[in-house]
């Protein structure tokens, strides 16, 4: 799927530590598939840092969804599980990640939507009604990288494709779980490779790793361990 993110400048690297905390999915990094909302988003940020805004353009994997390695949440449109995270994540009172998902998809608490979102916690109307007022709110998206690992499913498309860098670190977490006699599910260890340097290396393309095979990527990560 190709996706988009509006911001006052053109996006080289994704640095999930500057995604603010308390937006509809919690902190990270937010694209959309409509390249016109980005469009508003960028011109709208742009003005604010004395820029024109610009749009950068993604490649994202949409197997993702279907990989065991990625915690994944998916909305299909203003619903009531949608409400119940958005006030969960839009909560001022605490600074912390309230959730653990890699990946989210729904819709975006617009400013309208977010009125009427103060008027429900406010008490001013009923879930129901607020639920009925969106049934024809017009079609937002967004899809919420929270996750370093999250990052292997999303690349510039401006910058040659990294799908080897993915089956790479899929053969490695494989691996992993083979050798420890199944000791080890796919979540740890996913989380071996993912905070290792061994991984940082992968990634940065500079370092021609992602073109080795991936049992020298392997023989890495053990050495590092």
């Amino acid at each position: 799927m190709q996706v988009y993110h509006g911001s006052y400048t053109e996006i080289a690297e994704i640095d999930l530590s500057k995604g603010q905390v308390n937006k509809d999915f919690g902190r990270g990094f937010y694209v959309t598939k409509f390249r016109n909302h980005a469009e508003t988003w960028a011109e709208i940020i742009g003005s604010k840092h004395d820029t024109k805004g610009t749009v950068t353009e993604f490649k994202f994997y949409e197997r993702a969804f279907a990989d065991d390695v990625y915690k994944t949440l998916r909305f299909n449109g203003y619903t009531e599980q949608w409400l119940d995270f958005i006030v969960l994540n839009r909560d001022k009172s605490t600074t912390e990640q309230q959730h653990d998902y890699d990946i989210v998809e729904g819709p975006v608490a617009d400013d309208k939507v977010q009125n009427r979102i103060d008027q429900y916690l406010n008490g001013e109307i009923s879930k129901d009604i607020f639920l009925n007022m969106l049934k024809y709110h017009q079609e937002t998206h967004q899809i919420c990288f929270c996750t370093r690992k999250s990052l292997q499913m999303i690349e510039p498309m401006q910058k040659t494709p990294t799908v080897k860098c993915v089956m790479i670190s899929e053969s490695v977490i494989e691996a992993s779980i083979v050798d420890s006699q199944l000791d080890e599910d796919t979540d740890a260890a996913a989380d071996k490779l993912y905070t290792s340097k061994t991984f940082a290396t992968l990634s940065d393309k500079s370092t021609g790793l992602y073109l080795k095979p991936w049992q020298e990527v392997y023989e890495m990560l053990k050495k590092e361990l």
